[in-house]
């Protein structure tokens, strides 16, 4: 480690018995930082046997890894949770905090009632947290904008992974957080060269949907919805849904249900088009990203997360790297699939390779880390940017 290198201690309040965007991102930004020079230490939660076939990236981060405890399956922000809370949790934490004598603390979902609130009544050192969650109607990011304030004054510094992140923030804390966007390796995924025919997946198209089947949010009902239009239009169609759960899918649908991370990356690189007809409550997108970074044309619903990915190109402004629909619109979904499958758009794909390039670690992590120099600095005891008297309270009910 470097001689100005830092003991980072990342928290992040789901459990990893189950891959998920924030575990990912906290597991990503951790092997940056290591790489770098840096000495950091997760904090999570989860059964600690069931973690031990969990892929935690490398020997080295599963060494560098804590379980809080065993974590509980809670409704959360439109999804089912696992989270940990309780006296036995509060104790590990309190340990796992003075056994690292860290220099900064960086929770992740400050406010989801897990370890990372634990962490943050605990913590001594600085604070730097990131919001993920971009759900206007949060209850709990309502609940920290009233009764929780004082445990929000002990955040020194806020990032918001998303435009909508940060405007939730915004509305609900009075205060700002600088916007930097989750991170990923490119190098985890690269386009795979055709064999056996002439499509990416082989001798016919592919469509590839990727996500927790038994969650509405994520939008495989409006797909299976659209798809008899799709087959009407491409019958030789091979259609994979992959991800966690179980749910009867119908006839005709390949099923890939346990996706490690090198799997993700085999399906999205023999993807003709990926598709992410999510409904609701999507705060970044991170797998348009890795989709593109694969090659693979992305179709994908309007929620704000997405056109943020998808519209924004500096190097061709007003030019989208992939199709939006309506978000719900099945019949608009299956037009879209149409028109990526009709016509291969070689220019955008490459126009999408360069875009997700510019979320590699190598780009995002240094960001995160000057917020960490910035707190640690002298002036870093200043508090932070906070919005004018009232500008950001939510609307009484």
């Amino acid at each position: 480690m470097s001689s100005d290198g830092l003991r980072v201690g990342l928290v992040c309040p789901y459990s990893f018995e189950r891959p998920g965007g924030v575990q990912n991102h906290v597991l990503g930004l951790a092997a940056h930082l290591r790489d770098a020079g840096h000495d950091p230490y997760v904090l999570g939660c989860g059964d600690p046997a069931a973690l031990a076939g969990v892929d935690l990236a490398d020997d080295d981060l599963r060494r560098r890894f804590t379980s809080a405890g065993r974590a509980w399956p809670v409704r959360y922000n439109g999804s089912v949770a696992r989270l940990t809370f309780g006296p036995g949790s509060a104790r590990r934490v309190r340990r796992w905090l003075a056994e690292h004598d860290l220099d900064l603390l960086h929770v992740h979902e400050p406010m989801t009632p897990s370890v990372s609130v634990l962490a943050l009544w605990a913590a001594s050192v600085p604070v730097v947290a990131t919001f993920h969650t971009a759900t206007p109607r949060s209850r709990s990011m309502r609940l920290a904008g009233g009764t929780m304030r004082g445990t929000v004054a002990k955040i020194d510094a806020g990032i918001a992974v998303s435009a909508p992140a940060r405007q939730v923030v915004r509305q609900y804390l009075d205060r700002d957080a600088r916007l930097i966007p989750n991170g990923f390796r490119v190098a985890d995924f690269s386009p795979a060269q055709r064999s056996g025919g002439p499509w990416r997946g082989g001798a016919r198209p592919r469509l590839v949907f990727l996500g927790r089947v038994e969650e509405p949010r994520k939008g495989l009902d409006v797909l299976l919805a659209a798809l008899p239009a799709i087959r009407a239009a491409v019958p030789g169609l091979e259609v994979v849904v992959a991800g966690h759960g179980h749910r009867a899918l119908p006839a005709g649908i390949r099923r890939e249900a346990d996706v490690r991370d090198a799997d993700k990356a085999a399906l999205l690189a023999g993807a003709d088009v990926f598709v992410a007809p999510h409904t609701e409550r999507e705060s970044f997108g991170i797998v348009l990203l890795e989709a593109m970074a694969s090659g693979a044309p992305v179709v994908a619903s309007d929620l704000p997360a997405f056109t943020a990915l998808l519209q924004h190109d500096p190097d061709a402004p007003g030019r989208a790297l992939g199709e939006i629909f309506p978000a719900g619109d099945a019949p608009a979904l299956a037009a879209a699939v149409r028109t990526v499958l009709a016509g291969p758009d070689p220019v955008r794909v490459q126009r999408g390779l360069q875009h997700a390039r510019r979320f590699d670690w190598a780009e995002v992590g240094p960001q995160v880390v000057s917020v960490y120099r910035d707190v640690l600095s002298p002036h870093g005891a200043d508090p932070p940017p906070r919005l004018p008297v009232g500008a950001g309270h939510a609307p009484a009910t």
